[in-house]
Order: C-alpha cells, then sequence, then structure tokens
C-alpha cells in the first residue's frame, strides 16, 4: 500500500501516535515522493529525475536514523537507494556548472554576452551527453524497486521503539555534522566543505521528522540547515565550474578570465555558510538532546 499526504499533514513523529507507526508513514510517504516524480506526466524528465533523487536523499537520511533498529536491512537499501540516485546523476556536473555560471552573471562576471553564451553553449553540450535517457525500462527499474523497498518497510521491527531512542540518534547525527565545521573556514578545502554538506543534508531531511512538536521553531531550523545547504552547494558548483577550465579542458580558453571571479564567489559562499552554521550549531549536542526531550514531554 502507498501513502500519499498533503504537506499539512505529512507523517512525523507525533506524541498522538505511536513512534514506530509514524516512522513507517513517513517512510512510505518518501517512497509515495519518489513514486510520483517518476509517474507524473506532466513532469519533464529533467524535473522527474530531480523529484526522484531529492526523494532518495531523504529517504537515506531515515534510513540512516533508523539504521541501528533495522538491522542489516537499512543498509542494503541505503545502498540501494545511493545506486538508484547515482544511474540517472550524469548530467549532475555540467548542471552544477551551468549553475555557477549563472551565479557568476549574476555577480559582475566581466565578459561579454557573446563569450558567456559561448560558455554556456559548451557546457550544454557537455549535459547533453551525459544526461541519462528517463526510458520505460529505467521507470521500470526505479517502480520494481520502490515496490520491493515499501514491502520491506512493514516487516520493519518498530513497534517497540521509543522517542528516546530517536532523540538519541538525531543527537548523533546533529553531532558528527557539527564535529565537521572547519576549524578556520577561509581555509577549508573543497572536499572538506563536500563532506560537510553531505552531513547537513542528512539532518535537515532529519529534523523535520520532529516538526509537529514545535512548528515554528523546527520550520526556521529547518530554513537555515537548507541555506547552509545551497550555500555549500553553490560553492561546490564553483569547483565543479573550476574543474572545466584546467589546461586541456572544455573551457580552457576561459581560464584567465574565470579564475579570479570563481575565487571571489567562493569566498562569498564560504563566509556566508560559517555565519548560517554558526546559528545551526550553537548548541552543544548535549543540549539539543535535552531540549527534543522537552519538546517531546511538552507535546504529550
Amino acid at each position: 500500500m502507498f501513502y500519499i499526504f498533503q504537506m499539512s499533514d505529512r507523517p512525523a513523529l507525533r506524541p498522538s501516535v505511536a513512534v514506530g507507526e509514524a516512522l513507517r508513514g513517513v517512510a512510505h510517504d518518501i517512497l509515495a515522493e519518489a513514486r510520483a516524480a517518476i509517474e507524473d506526466p506532466a513532469r519533464s524528465e529533467a524535473e522527474a529525475v530531480h523529484d526522484f533523487r531529492r526523494a532518495m536523499k531523504r529517504w537515506r537520511a531515515l534510513l540512516r536514523l533508523l539504521a541501528p533498529f533495522l538491522g542489516p536491512d537499512a543498509r542494503h537499501l541505503r545502498d540501494e537507494a545511493r545506486d538508484l540516485a547515482r544511474a540517472l546523476s550524469g548530467a549532475r556536473d555540467a548542471q552544477s556548472a551551468l549553475d555557477a555560471l549563472d551565479d557568476l552573471t549574476k555577480h559582475g562576471l566581466t565578459l561579454s554576452a557573446r563569450s558567456v553564451a559561448g560558455l554556456r553553449g559548451r557546457i550544454e553540450a557537455i549535459r547533453r551527453s551525459a544526461e541519462t535517457t528517463l526510458n520505460a525500462e529505467m521507470r521500470q527499474r526505479l517502480a520494481s524497486a520502490l515496490d520491493q523497498a515499501a514491502d520491506a518497510i512493514e516487516r520493519w521491527p518498530l513497534h517497540a521503539l521509543t522517542f528516546d531512542a530517536v532523540a538519541d540518534q538525531l543527537s548523533r547525527f546533529y553531532r558528527e555534522a557539527r564535529r565537521l565545521l572547519p576549524a578556520h573556514w577561509p581555509s577549508a578545502d573543497g572536499e572538506e566543505l563536500h563532506e560537510l554538506r553531505k552531513r547537513v543534508v542528512i539532518h535537515r531531511y532529519q529534523i523535520d521528522l520532529i516538526e509537529p512538536l514545535w512548528p515554528r521553531f523546527v520550520k526556521v531550523w529547518s530554513g537555515e540547515t537548507q541555506r547552509l545547504r545551497d550555500r555549500l552547494g553553490k560553492h561546490q558548483d564553483m569547483l565543479v565550474l573550476a574543474s572545466l577550465t584546467v589546461p586541456h579542458g572544455p573551457l580552457a580558453p576561459w581560464r584567465s578570465r574565470l579564475v579570479d571571479a570563481i575565487a571571489e564567489r567562493r569566498a562569498a559562499h564560504v563566509g556566508d555558510a560559517a555565519r548560517i552554521a554558526a546559528r545551526i550549531f550553537v548548541e552543544k549536542p548535549s543540549a539539543l538532546r535535552r531540549r527534543l526531550g522537552t519538546m517531546w514531554a511538552v507535546g504529550r
């Protein structure tokens, strides 16, 4: 069975619902979102791929949270979700480069319209050559995987799961993200910030699970976490664009005119990310754990 919920009543943790059943509902909702992405005829192929990959990120964040309670099943489902998302990621880097180019042009890139058009055309060609076709065979593969995942959900041993156990997990992943905050943001390298972004994505989707406990607070928290994710993503986009300008690379002819602009935008995104992260991760994990317990107790 598949469950589709409106945003106003999307499954989440509520004291009025058993914790295990609430999380089972969340799992079905995520799979329904993924299924809608590949079955909705109104979505373009690019939109379908984007929405399916987004659902898989949400799915994998939930599976990480539940890993101690599900055993090997969680890792198997998470790996399969990763592989499905990767199968649809062929044009991701080229799209990142296009997004970076748009960012540069909005912030004073000193190139003629003709040069920008040339850059865009070169990157568009790279994207077209790398695109994954979401044909009938691929859609069937994805649908079959979603069917198997839905069946697995019904076997999850969550009947005795408590909020305290979930709160411990939420605090754990918060701690892991917090540990990856650079000691000196301006000198952080791309790989370091990329790893941080992955942890921020996990935290962003996990924290939405407790929205009903304090809607206004959690919406702000989730929104700030999304902003941090976006800033770190824009920084990664700049790195992808820069990688195409290396000697003999597809954008090598524009390297001298792009390198300073890319460095400037990277620094801006890192500075913004540092300020946002300071707000999100101001609490120690132990303080967050106490806050979660209080939110649950007050809601009961």
